[in-house]
């Protein structure tokens, strides 16, 4: 304990005082040293007193952020050091926890968030969904949709989203029916054309009402999207 204690008040003086230039570059060189500490300990509390700091040593922040995950979580969840780019090749490294960290940091810029969107995991991109601090463009809500939109809890996120667009809204209604009339349950009451024709229909309903409840600046997107999919037959008209 009395070692992270040390550990936390010199990262502390380093980040908040004014120290004489060799002083700083002392403590400095003795923060770098404490990377190859054998105690977890003693990295997370380096990890927990520079983590929020726009003054840490970029070189020991970097270092945290690829330590065992109890110490690179502090820093990947909170640093204002780490930059889009930093971040997106950690998403891209496919850690799920490590995904779900950076999904969840107090901002998420729109690059950072199309990432999580194009190739995070479901768990990530459900948190992304989540984090009133990320700013998520109209293609990502899409992409999302598209890639998870099949599993309950990126679906039931996503429904739950006042910006999701009216598009992805039928995209997700459209993924729920091929769901249900797949089920062993459906099939067996039902058989599959039976099946295949009342969620059919039930789709056609629930489209009129997406339309009824859409914004209108959304109406051209949602036609167009209707129409790619072959869905506005004489009939649904």
């Amino acid at each position: 304990a009395s070692s992270s204690s040390s550990v936390s008040a010199l990262a502390r003086a380093y980040i908040n005082s004014d120290l004489p230039f060799e002083d700083r570059c002392a403590a400095e060189a003795a923060l770098t040293l404490l990377l190859d500490d054998a105690s977890s300990k003693v990295r997370l509390a380096l990890a927990e007193a520079l983590s929020m700091s726009h003054h840490a040593p970029i070189q020991i922040i970097s270092a945290l952020a690829s330590d065992q995950p109890e110490v690179a979580a502090m820093v990947l969840a909170r640093s204002p050091l780490l930059t889009d780019a930093d971040l997106i090749d950690r998403v891209a490294g496919g850690q799920k926890a490590t995904q779900k960290l950076i999904a969840d940091r107090p901002v998420v810029s729109m690059a950072l968030a199309a990432a999580i969107a194009e190739i995070g995991e479901p768990e990530a991109c459900a948190v992304l969904l989540a984090n009133s601090g990320a700013d998520i463009a109209t293609l990502s809500f899409r992409r999302m949709a598209e890639r998870h939109g099949h599993l309950p809890l990126v679906r039931e996120a996503l429904v739950a989203d006042r910006r999701l667009p009216a598009d992805c809204r039928h995209m997700l209604l459209v993924k729920l029916g091929e769901t249900l009339k797949g089920s062993p349950l459906v099939l067996a009451l039902m058989g599959a054309a039976r099946a295949d024709r009342v969620m059919r229909d039930a789709c056609a309903k629930a489209s009129v009402t997406l339309i009824e409840g859409t914004r209108a600046e959304e109406h051209a997107a949602l036609i167009e999207h209707l129409r790619l999919r072959g869905d506005l037959t004489a009939s649904f008209i």
